[in-house]
């Protein structure tokens, strides 16, 4: 009976995130509360086990920073810089910012990239009257593909890389980087397929553009300085974190505290917290009380250990049901809960006789990761440009999004299936 009613709740708030008639935030905070109320989980334990508060607190704290450089009018400098840079090409622009936010994801980690190019790129085409839609879905696209890259891109590598002690950032590198590249290349041609006819240059004449002072958008105040140094610094915490043992959200915490101290006399805390997403964050606290609730009556956990059995214990077959089933379940749910069920389920591989686990580890990462591309709560990234872009007045709509990502993903877990099979999985065949 638990499994039937956690299911329902769990169906019926997808399909109201998915029709939109209520706000996301508040569907998935109902869910939450329902769970509580049919005994599903007691609130302790949705408090405490199942809210990742490390990636509230991640957000939040890169919120505050991008608010903050905001004020100092440094977004609306380098997307003037940018759009310049392009002379207002519409296509060029399209591929920069997949091609920068790739970069970015793969060096950071993917939401923080996101925080950092959406503000940007909703002021460029707000600017030369494009439609923000394609630059923040390709921006999505490059988020996750990129993130994929390394072990610190994407919180799913994160989690494997901490499950796997010889799964180190050069082991990502050289196993997850090639097939990432690849993706990212094809990601390119499918987007500039899809709208190489509808981007148009806009009425915006080149020379009005190329003509403005993109230094007058700048404040020149202390405040300026002081978010470029901690944003930096953040950014080079993030990029050190491993070695200095400091977690990911504490680098970023103590930035957003540092940054609010600095600039107290120039900009309020109150005047900071007025910008932050907190629909978003909202939004991702509910969605993990859902999720908690299929972990808590044992759905993800059954789904992870029918594989086994599906498989018989295959090793070629395990490895590319893996991939599949984590690249279209990740669609459905935060890629998060589903890779930490399955860590414990792929190590147990061993006592069926597979010793070399890290095809099935590399299969894991990519289905995770690429899958998150299918919806618009795919992948944590998605979540936060969907709230950006809502700020913004510039919504995207779930199933419009669908319609694009859902196809790029099957394309992606199939390219997927050839590197694993012809890399790793010919030596075992027969």
């Amino acid at each position: 009976m638990e499994i039937i009613i956690a299911s329902f709740i769990f169906i019926c708030c997808y399909v109201f995130i998915m029709t939109e008639q209520i706000n996301r935030a508040l569907v998935t905070l109902t869910g939450g509360v329902l769970l509580l109320l049919t005994g599903i989980y007691s609130a302790e334990r949705m408090l405490t086990e199942y809210i990742d508060w490390n990636t509230i607190a991640l957000l939040f704290s890169m919120m505050v920073l991008i608010a903050i450089t905001e004020k100092t009018g440094l977004f609306a400098y380098m997307a003037i810089r940018f759009a310049q840079k392009v002379r207002g090409a519409p296509i060029p622009l399209l591929i920069g910012a997949g091609v920068l936010t790739g970069i970015g994801s793969a060096l950071l980690d993917n939401v923080t990239t996101v925080l950092i190019f959406v503000p940007i790129m909703l002021k460029i085409t707000k600017l030369l009257k494009l439609p923000a839609f394609p630059y923040l879905l390709i921006i999505i696209f490059s988020s996750n593909i990129g993130g994929a890259a390394t072990l610190i891109g994407d919180p799913p590598n994160i989690m494997i890389g901490q499950a796997v002690e010889h799964l180190t950032f050069s082991s990502f590198l050289i196993h997850m980087a090639p097939i990432a590249v690849i993706l990212f290349g094809i990601m390119l041609v499918f987007v500039w397929v899809l709208f190489r006819k509808s981007l148009r240059r806009t009425s915006l004449d080149v020379k009005e553009l190329l003509a403005m002072d993109a230094q007058a958008y700048l404040h020149r105040t202390p405040m300026l300085y002081q978010s470029i140094t901690v944003l930096l610094l953040t950014i080079i915490g993030f990029l050190l974190h491993a070695f200095l043992y400091v977690e990911l959200t504490t680098v970023a915490l103590s930035g957003a505290i540092l940054l609010l101290l600095l600039t107290e006399k120039e900009v309020t805390a109150e005047q900071i917290f007025a910008k932050i997403e907190w629909v978003t964050l909202f939004f991702f606290i509910g969605l993990f009380t859902l999720v908690g609730g299929l972990e808590e009556v044992g759905v993800i956990d059954e789904i992870a250990r029918a594989i086994v059995v599906i498989t018989n214990g295959d090793y070629v077959q395990t490895a590319l049901l893996i991939l599949w089933v984590s690249g279209l379940f990740s669609g459905i749910v935060d890629n998060i809960p589903f890779v930490a069920a399955m860590i414990p389920v792929v190590q147990e591989f061993e006592s069926y006789g597979m010793m070399y686990l890290d095809p099935i580890w590399w299969a894991l990462a990519l289905g995770a990761c690429l899958g998150g591309n299918a919806t618009l709560i795919g992948a944590s990234a998605n979540v936060v440009v969907a709230g950006l872009a809502e700020g913004a007045k510039e919504s995207i709509s779930f199933i419009r999004f669908l319609l694009y990502g859902f196809p790029l993903v099957i394309i992606s877990l199939i390219v997927a299936t050839i590197y694993l099979y012809i890399r790793y999985l010919l030596p075992y065949i027969g």
